[in-house]
């Protein structure tokens, strides 16, 4: 979910020229103070898109931490509203528009990729309106010198050294073929994983496949003459499923890895059968659906279960902690989306997937990256990427 730096910055002055001619209104008349009862929270990203396996467990973690808010009949109320931005950039500077002119929103949680934040950030950055998104890990977003801007998940730089540490450490692995996806988000962390095992002492060669497209045959022509010992594919679980079938129906078995892009159950969907059953998924997400990482994790994950009927997924528990962001701050009085922002910038609260603080520059202070294993199509954790051994 990266995006390549002059790319970012193209998109960016893109963003400030545009919203310089809309006149958006945004945060500085979104809400005033005083007898406020109720302020709008948005939440962005692909609701109904390609990829929204990702996000919806997102939308339903931003939903149950307002729920439970507003159950306490506090003396503002938070209304969640949802922008399905499809992940297209330009979409999502569509409704970052409506949202700070219209909705009057007081804060964002998102937007969930990459692509879309970089475009979405110079609108909130113009109209002072806070985000904190729980699953853009591009590493460059936290180099825009935005005051605005927020996540509660480790960047791509953090992500791609965990997992590349791990396949030249836990896996052992000498030799490795790295795939991307030439997406803002796949090619760069394919290349931070790429130094990462080199570093580790292994050998690599590397190709891209068109996402748009379904035939991969060229790049798993050029794996298998590789004869790796792993593949790394950067990119999302929709292409990554595809790939893997293709992969294994060519007769190349090296263990598949991939990250946060590919952590859900349509990866082994779209490999079909058993092809995904051993595959490893790095992310800095934390997935604990039993709750086991200790009592906050064990009730987030009985609240969700209830409230859902299915287990928490993927930035789930990161989307818990960022809408709580907003609702700390809203707790504490804070009405507007500048007095939010200012309350942001010094937050720190233990939340379930970790500490919640930032740094100066809008990143999370944590660093962990985990290991999940493909075991049909669930996803259970391997451990840490600094510790884990696949046996």
């Amino acid at each position: 979910m990266k995006l390549g730096t002059s790319a970012l910055r193209l998109i960016a002055v893109a963003g400030v020229a545009s919203l310089a001619l809309t006149a958006c209104g945004g945060g500085d008349d979104s809400s005033g103070g005083g007898d406020v009862s109720e302020v709008t929270i948005g939440i962005m990203g692909d609701l109904t898109g390609e990829n929204s396996g990702i996000v919806i467990p997102i939308q339903k973690a931003a939903k149950l931490a307002v729920d439970e808010y507003n159950a306490t009949n506090p003396e503002v109320k938070i209304v969640l509203k949802d922008y399905d931005s499809q992940a297209k950039p330009e979409q999502a500077v569509a409704l970052a528009k409506q949202a700070v002119k219209e909705d009057k929103i007081v804060g964002l949680i998102g937007p969930a990729f990459s692509g879309e934040s970089a475009s979405v950030g110079p609108v909130l950055e113009e109209a002072k309106v806070p985000s904190v998104s729980a699953s853009a890990t591009n590493a460059d977003l936290a180099e825009s010198g935005w005051k605005y801007w927020h996540r509660v998940i480790a960047d791509d730089d953090v992500q791609g050294a965990g997992i590349g540490g791990f396949i030249a450490t836990g896996l052992a692995a000498k030799k490795v073929f790295v795939i991307d996806d030439k997406s803002t988000y796949g090619q760069p962390l394919a290349a931070t994983v790429k130094s990462a095992v080199e570093s580790g002492g292994a050998t690599t060669e590397t190709d891209s496949i068109d996402a748009k497209a379904s035939d991969y045959s060229s790049t798993v022509n050029k794996a298998k003459a590789f004869a790796p010992d792993a593949i790394f594919f950067g990119g999302y679980y929709a292409q990554g499923g595809k790939l893997i079938k293709q992969l294994r129906e060519a007769g190349v078995d090296a263990k598949f890895l991939s990250a946060d892009g590919s952590l859900d159950p349509g990866l082994a969907k779209g490999a079909g059968g058993t092809n995904a059953d051993g595959a490893l998924i790095g992310c800095p997400c934390l997935i604990d659906p039993e709750g086991s990482a200790g009592e906050a994790s064990k009730k987030f994950a009985a609240a969700y279960k209830a409230a859902f009927s299915s287990p928490t997924a993927i930035y789930s528990a990161e989307a818990y902690d960022a809408a709580s962001t907003f609702i700390n701050a809203i707790k504490a009085g804070n009405v507007t989306a500048e007095d939010i922002n200012t309350w942001i910038s010094s937050a720190d609260f233990p939340g379930v997937s970790k500490q919640i603080k930032f740094q100066a520059n809008g990143e999370i202070a944590a660093d962990d990256v985990y290991i999940y294993k493909v075991t049909g199509e669930t996803l259970p954790l391997l451990g840490n990427a600094k510790t884990a051994k696949d046996e």
